[in-house]
């Protein structure tokens, strides 16, 4: 019996130009603006949920954090490759912000943001989100 093993590999991509990000960025703000997206929430995305439940991220802060972005605060993107098929692209961003945790303290916070967009056959975008406290080094392509 031969068995089948899925092998998923993530590669680093720091190739961009400022106008590619930026033109990323225009498309991460209409999806904000017309609600295409989706913060993920599922069971290994934990990280995520104690991240918003510790700094109390209601939509209002959530949509503030992802309009805010700037083409600087770009990192990298993945490629998903699975058995050597390119799948997605994801795009990491990092920025610093004042948040109140749950216990009233002001922090500075650097939030890891990464980004699946995803685009429909009617080209329409939309978006998974996924944010929470940065817990790696990262390094910043235009800073």
């Amino acid at each position: 019996m031969t068995h089948f093993v899925k092998v998923v590999k993530k590669v680093l991509l720091k190739d961009y130009t400022e106008d590619q990000i930026k033109n990323l960025i225009d498309i991460i703000r209409d999806c904000v603006r017309e609600n295409r997206y989706t913060i993920s929430l599922e069971n290994n995305k934990l990280e995520n949920i104690q991240f918003i439940e510790e700094y109390n991220i209601n939509e209002n802060k959530r949509i503030n954090i992802l309009f805010s972005l700037g083409y600087k605060d770009f990192c990298y993107g993945l490629q998903d490759l699975k058995d050597g098929v390119e799948q997605n692209n994801l795009y990491v961003f990092c920025v610093q912000r004042e948040l109140y945790s749950i216990e009233d303290k002001k922090e500075l916070v650097d939030i890891y943001l990464k980004f699946n967009i995803i685009c429909n056959e009617g080209e329409e975008y939309r978006m998974l989100v996924s944010l929470h406290k940065r817990n790696k080094p990262i390094t910043y392509v235009f800073k």
